[in-house]
């Protein structure tokens, strides 16, 4: 297999996982930050997640993950004679609800080393999201991620995701919508 056809299949199948975290930051950006998830509460001298983390962000984020899911089933089946894997019930839930968990756990322990908001915390910033996609994902429906994610796709995902992160935060960045460009 080229490795261009990898990579292509790679963005496919973590689409609805790279598009959920944008998605969650940019209706946020535009209709205002609504309820924390921590409800405001701390532990010790610091907020659990954080003012970043809403509940309407969480939803958008995850439904937005899911429609794109969706249309790529419909493209597939209906555009690309079905070349691309197709994503089932649990997968079409998990990538994106994994990613945006993912990425609440990594600000649960960014708090816990006493990072502020928008402090970078390399490499974890750029992946947390995508190993809480597919550790859900594995969990879930660990037959279908066996056989879409092999060992190739997972390490190319690994090196290019963070250059993905990295130019989406600028765009965000440059938009307004992001308070630091990484």
């Amino acid at each position: 297999m080229e490795y261009y056809t990898v990579i292509i299949k790679m963005i496919w199948l973590m689409l609805p996982a790279y598009l959920s975290n944008p998605a969650a930051t940019l209706i946020v950006a535009l209709t205002g930050a609504g309820r924390p998830i921590d409800n405001g509460k701390y532990i010790g001298k610091e907020r659990i997640f954080g003012e970043g983390k809403t509940y309407k962000g969480l939803f958008f984020g995850i439904f937005f993950g899911i429609i794109v899911a969706i249309i790529q089933n419909l493209i597939n089946n209906e555009f690309l004679n079905h070349i691309m894997p197709q994503f089932t019930f649990i997968p079409v839930i998990t990538l994106p609800t994994g990613a945006l968990l993912g990425d609440l756990v990594a600000s649960f322990f960014k708090r816990r080393f006493g990072l502020k908001r928008g402090q970078p915390l390399p490499l974890i910033d750029q992946l947390d999201f995508v190993f809480g996609a597919w550790t859900l994902t594995y969990i879930l429906s660990s037959g279908w991620f066996r056989e879409n994610f092999t060992f190739l796709i997972i390490i190319i995902a690994l090196i290019l995701t963070p250059v993905f992160h990295l130019i989406f935060n600028i765009v965000g960045y440059k938009i307004g919508v992001k308070k630091e460009p990484w």
